[in-house]
């Protein structure tokens, strides 16, 4: 019985040590697992043999770090794709941010009038010079409603004198053609009595 414990428990340490070189080989990476296998090969003249069993275990090795950097290939690749993608949206965005954002400062910067946009240093210089037009239209008015007044004025003290000269000459007129009419009549009576 003894010698089946030992015998058992000599196979299993014996498995779990393989178990252990397997997974190091396993876990190594291929450089260091290709010297491993070349140091553990066998010289013959100028060959080396090496186990087909270590073979088998590096060639599949090769193939699964093949398989693996396939897989993290490819997934890099979708990573990449989506990136890209990514981008591309955001690069969308910008652009259609930045054509808004500049529509927005389109019209913070102009003034609608009329149905026009007009920026705001046209609008300040359309109104300042409407404003300027309108004041020199005021003044011409002004200075032309002064000099009509003044004609005005001057014409109708023109009047009143003219009305003054024409009563004064109507009541001349009046007492030179009383003065006749007294003449001719005091004529006619001297006429008649005598």
């Amino acid at each position: 019985m003894k010698f089946f414990t030992l015998f058992l428990s000599l196979l299993l340490t014996t498995a779990a040590f393989s178990q252990q070189s397997k997974d190091t080989i396993n876990t190594n990476s291929l450089d260091e697992q290709y010297k491993k296998l070349y140091k553990s090969s066998n010289n013959y003249q100028e060959y080396k043999v090496v186990l087909k069993e270590k073979l088998t275990t590096f060639h599949s090795n090769i193939l699964d770090s093949v398989k693996n950097f396939n897989t993290l290939i490819d997934q890099k690749n979708s990573l990449i794709t989506q990136q890209q993608k990514t981008i591309s949206n955001l690069e969308k965005e910008k652009l259609e941010t930045q054509k808004k954002l500049n529509e927005a400062v389109k019209k913070e910067d102009s003034i609608s009038l009329f149905g026009w946009l007009l920026q705001k240093t046209l609008y300040n210089t359309l109104m300042f010079g409407v404003i300027i037009l309108l004041f020199i239209l005021l003044f011409y008015f002004i200075f032309k409603f002064k000099n009509s007044n003044i004609v005005t004025q001057k014409a109708i003290l023109d009047l009143e004198d003219v009305e003054n000269e024409f009563a004064i000459h109507r009541k001349k007129t009046l007492e030179k053609e009383q003065k006749l009419r007294r003449a001719l009549q005091d004529e006619i009576n001297k006429n008649r009595t005598s």
